[in-house]
């Protein structure tokens, strides 16, 4: 089965501005609760830090998972974002 793993890091002037405007988490949070419930989203994880998050994409493909990332509320404030297609083993 294939995945698209999307690596994400937050800026750190995103970080601040995430954090003094509590709206912006509510918001990106109802994109993820979406997407879960659609079936497109396997896994999502945020680091500890809250700097970086790794989410788990299935039944789409990778421009797909590229447009859905760039209407994420968080988006402009991703200093870095990565895509890997992944063949899960088990």
């Amino acid at each position: 089965m294939n995945r698209i793993m999307v690596l994400i890091t937050l800026s750190d002037n995103g970080i601040e501005t995430i954090k003094s405007n509590p709206e912006l988490p509510k918001k990106e949070m109802e994109f993820v609760n979406q997407w879960k419930q659609e079936n497109i989203l396997d896994n999502f994880f945020i680091s500890v830090t809250k700097k970086e998050a790794v989410l788990i994409f299935q039944n789409i493909d990778e421009s797909k998972t590229k447009e859905l990332i760039e209407t994420l509320p968080y988006f402009p404030f991703m200093a870095k974002i990565n895509y890997h297609n992944l063949n899960k083993q088990f």
